[in-house]
């Protein structure tokens, strides 16, 4: 096991607290919370504060994939950080996301994901990620 990172970002045309509040809210995140193709997110709940928990349950054909974790910083409109547990991930992973204003409008989004068990789990993620932050994108704009 390592402190295996992977940066990822992405450009969102939509205004920095709706890209913000989108993490925050379980009826976003079934929408996008889809890192593969014919994925979906049958159930999502939340409490977007600090020490509070998420779950999201991603389903892939029969198979359903719990995630979940606990929010460790939630500054408003500019950063959120969590844990990251599922049957893939190791103890102590955590994602931050940061965003800012772009200056064409819309939001930056900056996605970091700390600690993996090895670097195809860590490489694996970050096609996940891609594909949750593209999804983001599309459902926002």
């Amino acid at each position: 096991m390592s402190d295996l990172t992977l940066t990822t970002s992405r450009h969102i045309k939509a205004a920095r607290n709706i890209v913000f509040d989108a993490w925050l809210d379980p009826e976003m995140l079934a929408r996008f919370m889809l890192p593969g193709e014919g994925m979906t997110v049958p159930s999502a709940s939340v409490e977007p504060q600090v020490g509070g928990r998420f779950a999201i349950v991603m389903q892939a054909g029969d198979q359903q994939i719990p995630h979940g974790g606990e929010y460790k910083e939630i500054d408003r409109f500019d950063r959120i950080i969590f844990t990251w547990e599922s049957p893939f991930s190791v103890d102590g992973s955590t994602v931050t996301l940061n965003f800012k204003d772009a200056d064409s409008g819309g939001t930056d989004l900056e996605l970091i994901h700390v600690k993996f068990a090895d670097e195809p789990t860590r490489d694996n993620h970050l096609g996940g990620w891609d594909s949750i932050l593209a999804t983001l994108d599309g459902v926002l704009s």
